[in-house]
């Protein structure tokens, strides 16, 4: 089983001539003790065309000290990164293989540099014997493997202090100060293998980055391609930390298939509809596969919060029970799900179309022009539709046919929200503006749909508890409490929308 260690850590140059200044003092500093020298043979991997490098991805091999084993390292934040370990062994784990299997797409990791180090640890610790941090002096010999420059090698000296276990970031800060004042600068480079391979490399560095094609600066293609750059880029880096059963992260990555899908359909003049529309139908598929752990998700929760808020004396019958072993096999249910989903080639193939996609952009004549006035007209249209189904689901009667339109229209507003969005870095505060009113609208048909979901499962789990011989009197008092909400919901619909709709609010997009 992979352990997971989140890593806070700064890295410094060792230059020569620099002698560590004394930490005595430092944010509580009161010793800095002297733990030996641990000799490190760490083997790194990657594909051929380095594309765990691309994405600050490290994935290595290591012997030696009290960490051996297979780790894979996965950025978070500048000088913050979670490493997930797994048994030394003689090849790779498959649960870090899954974890990788959205940068690789299938292609095999192969050894690209070796990395020796003589690490001279301390620990830095408080007047009470605590572990403030960790500091150690790193004489590193890195020899490449690849064969383009197999046998080239290259050495360096390097500090790192890495906080310790439930540590405050504020404590590196103070001593980068104290560093600072004694002249020891900050690594170039944030990672071993990362300079071992721009140092080893036959010519050039190997970073495994490439330009992005994209359109003329300041064109509709160009702030278009920025934008499904950046979702594709969420989905991809996601995959790892939707497998590792991250807060939030299904959700986060089933918002970015939606955006990029809805961006297709937004600015079908700026990208060639006969490539996206294929990549849409793969990403609402995506969508659907991540939805089914979402979705249950926020049905729990809103069931769970409902039942809560019911007065002791109307709880009849062991509803919380019921509740909580529906909701565990829902949740395992969603989970295989969406793991046969990330596991499938159906899944790798689409990450390939979309890399294709970025590689060779399908773009239009209208990607040449301005980018304002594109992408201003294009999220009008949007918001035009959006307001046409607003109208029909106000001129429904209540019941099942405004539900179903009322759901259409948070569809329309969830895509102009989205091309409101996109279109932010071209047509600035209005667009902003626009888009927060129109989350608004969203948001208050989202929970509307949300309720209409929850009295479906409410009447079914009213039906199985009358057939286990259970009352079912507060399902039933649940049920009423949504339809009161879903009343009060559609009553305050004209007043939101009225804030979405304006006139003014319109005409500031095409200034």
């Amino acid at each position: 089983m992979a352990d997971v260690k989140r890593e806070i850590e700064r890295k410094y140059e060792a230059a020569p001539g620099i002698r560590l200044p004394d930490l005595t003092g430092v944010a509580g500093t009161a010793a800095s003790v002297p733990r030996g020298v641990v000799e490190l043979d760490a083997v790194y991997y990657d594909t051929e065309d380095f594309r765990l490098a691309a994405g600050s991805v490290t994935l290595r091999r290591r012997t030696g000290g009290d960490e051996e084993g297979w780790h894979v390292k996965f950025p978070v934040a500048p000088g913050v990164r979670d490493e997930i370990r797994a048994p030394l062994a003689d090849t790779l784990p498959d649960e870090l293989a899954g974890l990788i299997r959205s940068r690789v797409r299938g292609r095999p990791v192969v050894p690209v540099v070796r990395l020796f180090s003589s690490r001279d640890v301390h620990h830095l610790a408080d007047a009470e014997g605590r572990l403030l941090a960790e500091l150690s002096v790193d004489t590193v010999l890195a020899e490449r493997l690849t064969a383009d420059g197999a046998g080239a090698t290259a050495g360096w000296t390097e500090i790192e202090v890495e906080l310790a276990d439930d540590g405050d970031p504020a404590f590196l800060d103070a001593v980068e100060e104290r560093f600072a004042g004694a002249g020891v600068r900050a690594s170039a480079s944030d990672s071993k293998v990362g300079r071992a391979l721009a140092e080893t490399a036959p010519g050039k560095k190997e970073t495994g980055r490439r330009a992005p094609a994209g359109g003329e600066p300041g064109t509709a293609g160009e702030q278009v391609l920025a934008h499904v750059r950046r979702q594709i880029g969420t989905i991809v880096t996601l995959d790892p930390a939707v497998r590792r059963d991250l807060p939030d992260a299904v959700h986060r990555m089933r918002v970015a298939t939606r955006r990029l899908r809805s961006a297709f359909k937004t600015y079908r003049k700026v990208l060639d509809r006969a490539v996206t529309d294929q990549l849409g139908a793969e990403l609402k598929w995506l969508a659907a596969e991540l939805g089914t752990g979402r979705d249950h998700e926020v049905l729990e929760a809103r069931l769970s919060d409902r039942v809560d808020a019911v007065e002791p004396t109307l709880l009849l019958g062991p509803v919380r029970g019921r509740l909580e072993r529906w909701g565990a096999a829902e949740r395992a249910a969603a989970r295989r799900r969406i793991l046969v989903a990330l596991d499938s080639e159906r899944h790798l193939a689409l990450l390939d179309s979309l890399d294709a996609l970025l590689a060779g952009p399908p773009l239009l004549p209208a990607a040449g022009e301005d980018a304002a006035g594109t992408l201003a007209r294009a999220v009008l249209k949007d918001h035009d539709r959006l307001a046409a189904r607003v109208r029909h689901a106000l001129d429904l009667p209540p019941g099942h046919d405004r539900d179903l339109a009322m759901h259409e229209a948070r569809k329309a507003a969830k895509r102009t929200r989205y091309a409101a969005e996109a279109a932010r870095p071209a047509l600035g505060k209005p667009a902003k503006r626009l888009a927060e009113r129109v989350k608004a609208v969203q948001s208050l048909l989202g929970d509307h749909q949300d309720g209409v979901v929850a009295r479906a499962a409410l009447r079914a789990m009213a039906v199985h508890a009358h057939g286990a011989g259970e009352s079912a009197f507060t399902w039933g008092v649940l049920y009423g409490r949504e339809e009161a909400t879903a009343a009060r919901l559609e009553d305050e619909l004209p007043r939101v929308w009225d804030r979405a709709s304006g006139a003014r609010l319109r005409a500031a997009l095409k200034r």
